[in-house]
């Protein structure tokens, strides 16, 4: 018995020893993992990933960017039944615990150790130690691992609420489908907010984080049916959350998400895509993850208008060349029904509204096809009749073409469908406003899907004719008036090598002696490149560079006069800015402000503005000046210092009453460095009224506008066509060619292929706009003239113009020199180096 009671004795204090070791083992155990926990109270500073929104100027949703769907909310605004629910599924006891359920541990331990470690199990892990592996542990399965997440859980409890840790768990958790997030997931699933959730439809959210790839009603609607009947909602009855009743009909309820992309309320892709390009250039990669708000000065009534133009154009031009042929074939199986032959056209994309379909038949006159969800569309008649084929002529059983929907008519009637195809041109529009360069509406192409190149910013493209008003301005610059007389004839160049170079005009004629303005209302060839080697190349480029464009982009000899710089549609449409806007350069901007995701605005922009008005007005290079005239970089932008002959007839405001008559600079207005002289600009705009009203734009008279103005542009072989123009407070610049460069086709000018796009947009641009007719600025004279550009003074019923003071005296002169017949055309040579 002694020896019974020593060996009793001994296991005891043996067993007292083994206790108070492993009570010092776990104790050094947890103080050696507590001191590298990471400090839980910046999860209160957190910054989850949230993609990076894009607007209109009328805050309409453009575009979203980033790698995840995130759209994180308050745990007060999400509704106590979506609560219930996640706590049904995942932490019952959530508001109990302080960060570890041990029962469910001790159920984990046994499994583990069941398993020997090999297999995953479940059950274990609260809400807060979810949070915590989400946040600062890795995905390792260990014993080690486990233990930390216990003590950082723990940790959790002791510094943070439970609605906190709460908010955290809904707010980042993986939904699948790139949804992070209760409320993008509700979003993607069921296209709805969180407060519009049926019970079903939240017991079914509340199951996928466990499985979010494999489990999501989407990619595994029967398993996710399971879990919600067989688990969730049983559950939640269970915890009192939901009556029997209620969840017996949430049973009933079908699996019926699908996919919900957020909603884009402004359709201008290559916008959103310069936004993108422009925040990462600021702010670094990142931000596309920061849950930044991008409000851009984008109108979204211009920017639906500019779409349709540009849809509505191109099919225009391309129908006056014909059908042309399937853009490509598919392989049909052998028996495919409708749906399998509509999973073919997956990968092809819809452009510019046309859906692909596949040909199933061609015979009978009728061409039936399917499309990408499987309906059958017979296409006959009206149909097709444009192609002016019958339909075994126009495509074979498997060749994939083009279906546009038309116009419905009756709210209940079938849709209707006609034959089309993918142009073979594509397009360009920019609308700026010219006070100031806000990027109004921008289109990069015919279709963002079929081609990302943004041709508005970034092709560079010869302008042709729609290039001579910068030449005018570096003209008149030099003296010359829209009644200066140059010749229009043939004219031959030779260089030291002997070559020649003979400029035609597009028609093959000649004029002879004519005023400036009708030779650009006329568009005539022969004027510009005489008038570019009579006031000198190494001038006019620089001249010229004050309309924003590179000096080294402009070519170094006389054939810039017809265009043949490799300018972009923007930069265009900013260099008719000056002339639409009284001579000053604006710089083209589309971002207007950017909040923080927490509404703080951490830029705002501040355009600098044309202000002819002003006291103050900037030169070339300067944000400011303190004067509005003199000469810079040896042009002279204004009258200041000029005096004006002895009684001029009729003059303009003098320089010194339109002082008065100006306004002082606002501290907070930033004025646009001045490009131009203002009465230069004046009289450009004048004579690009002219080119509307009876020029090669006169299809622009349709707008009724007085105030409407600009240049037709095309190109060698017509690879390129264009048309530049102002009206109200808009500059908007088309352009129509083709990728690979090639003729856009016989006799497509700027004035067939371009301007009808100008045109339709700016229509919709002018509604409602008040006409913009300045007076001339000061410093100018109204002059009569006769048609051969001769000064008739004291003579009424002549042609009106109005030129610089300081011009009067050399028109004089120019009139007593003038023979009293012009001479006939005749062609001249002349030595080029």
């Amino acid at each position: 018995m002694p020896r019974i009671s020593r060996l009793l004795r001994w296991f005891l204090l043996a067993s007292i020893a083994i206790s108070l070791l492993g009570a010092l083992l776990v104790g050094a155990m947890v103080y050696v993992v507590n001191a590298r926990l990471p400090d839980v109270l910046g999860l209160r500073r957190v910054e989850l990933q949230e993609p990076m929104y894009v607007y209109a100027r009328d805050g309409r949703l453009i575009g979203l960017f980033g790698e995840m769907r995130r759209y994180p909310v308050a745990i007060e605004k999400v509704p106590p039944r979506v609560k219930q629910a996640f706590l049904a599924a995942e932490d019952a006891n959530f508001y109990a615990h302080h960060g570890v359920d041990f029962t469910g541990v001790a159920r984990a331990v046994w499994l583990l150790a069941k398993t020997g470690g090999q297999e995953r199990v479940a059950g274990g892990s609260t809400i807060t130690q979810q949070v915590a592996k989400q946040f600062f542990l890795s995905s390792e399965y260990s014993f080690k691992r486990k233990f930390e997440e216990m003590l950082l859980a723990m940790k959790m409890e002791r510094e943070l609420s439970k609605d906190e840790i709460f908010e955290l768990y809904l707010n980042k958790s993986f939904f699948g489908n790139r949804a992070y997030g209760v409320a993008a997931a509700a979003e993607y699933y069921y296209g709805k907010p969180l407060d519009q959730l049926t019970l079903d439809e939240a017991a079914t959210l509340a199951g996928i984080p466990k499985f979010p790839s494999s489990g999501n009603p989407i990619s595994n609607p029967e398993r996710a049916r399971i879990r919600r009947d067989n688990y969730i909602l049983p559950r939640m009855a269970e915890l009192g959350f939901a009556s029997q009743a209620e969840v017996d009909a949430a049973r009933q309820a079908p699996m019926h998400a699908a996919p919900h992309e957020r909603q884009i309320e402004v359709y201008a892709p290559y916008v959103a895509e310069m936004v993108r390009q422009q925040m990462v250039e600021r702010y670094g990669g990142d931000v596309l993850n920061k849950g930044y708000h991008v409000t851009t000065t984008i109108d979204p009534t211009l920017q639906a208008a500019a779409d349709r133009a540009v849809v509505d154009g191109l099919r225009v031009y391309d129908r006056r060349h014909g059908w042309r042929k399937p853009e490509q074939a598919v392989q049909m199986p052998a028996g495919a029904d409708d749906k399998a032959i509509g999973h073919l056209l997956e990968a092809i994309p819809v452009q510019g509204g046309l859906l692909p379909a596949v040909v199933v038949a061609s015979d009978g006159g009728v061409l039936r096809v399917v499309l990408r969800d499987g309906t059958t569309v017979s296409l006959s008649g009206s149909a097709l009749a444009w192609t002016g084929k019958p339909a075994a002529a126009l495509a074979q059983r498997g060749d994939v073409v083009r279906l546009r929907r038309l116009p419905d008519g009756k709210p209940d009637a079938p849709p209707q469908w006609e034959l089309d195809q993918l142009p073979r041109a594509q397009v360009a529009l920019v609308s700026l406003d010219a006070d100031n360069g806000a990027l109004r509406a921008l289109v990069g192409g015919y279709s963002f899907a079929g081609n990302k190149f943004n041709r508005a910013t970034q092709a560079r493209r010869q302008p042709g004719s729609s290039f001579k008003p910068f030449l005018y301005a570096a003209a008149m610059e030099r003296g010359f008036n829209p009644a200066s007389i140059v010749l229009d004839a043939p004219v031959v160049f030779k260089d030291r090598k002997g070559h020649e170079w003979r400029p035609q005009n597009d028609g093959g004629n000649f004029a002879g002696p004519m005023r400036l303005r009708e030779a650009l209302v006329q568009s005539r060839n022969l004027v510009s490149v005489r008038l570019l080697d009579t006031i000198g190349v190494d001038y006019a480029r620089r001249y010229i560079s004050h309309f924003g464009f590179d000096e080294a982009s402009l070519p170094p000899n006389l054939s810039m006069s017809l265009g043949t710089a490799s300018l972009t549609p923007l930069s265009v449409a900013r260099g008719y800015t000056a002339f639409a806007n009284g001579g000053f350069l604006t710089t083209p901007w589309v971002i207007d402000s950017v909040r923080d995701r927490e509404g703080k605005e951490i830029f705002k922009e501040t355009p600098l503005t044309a202000c002819p008005d002003c006291a103050a007005a900037s030169a070339p290079g300067q944000a400011q000046a303190p004067a509005p005239t003199g000469k810079v970089d040896g042009f002279d932008l204004g009258p200041g210092g000029a005096t004006p002959p002895p009684k001029p007839p009729v003059p303009a405001k003098s320089a010194a009453s339109a002082a008065a008559d100006s306004k002082p600079v606002d501290p907070g207005q930033h004025v646009a460095p001045r490009a131009i002289d203002p009465r230069v600009a004046w009289q450009l705009t004048s004579m690009m009224r002219d080119v509307v009203k009876r020029g090669t734009a006169t299809a622009a008279r349709v707008l009724n506008r007085e105030d409407v103005g600009g240049k037709t542009g095309s190109t060698n072989d017509h690879r390129d066509a264009w048309f530049s123009g102002f009206g109200g407070p808009y500059v908007t610049t088309v352009w129509v060619g083709r990728d690979d460069f090639q003729s856009l086709g016989y006799r497509e000018y700027g004035g067939k292929a371009a301007l009808p796009i100008w045109i339709s947009y700016m229509q919709v641009a002018l509604k409602d706009q008040p006409l913009r007719l300045p007076d001339p600025p000061a410093g100018m004279v109204k002059v009569s003239v006769s048609a051969s550009g001769r000064l008739l003074p004291g003579v009424e019923g002549g042609i009106i113009e109005w030129v610089k003071a300081e011009d009067l005296q050399q028109m004089e002169q120019d009139t007593l020199a003038m023979p009293d017949a012009d001479a006939a055309p005749t062609e001249e040579s002349f030595d080029i180096f």
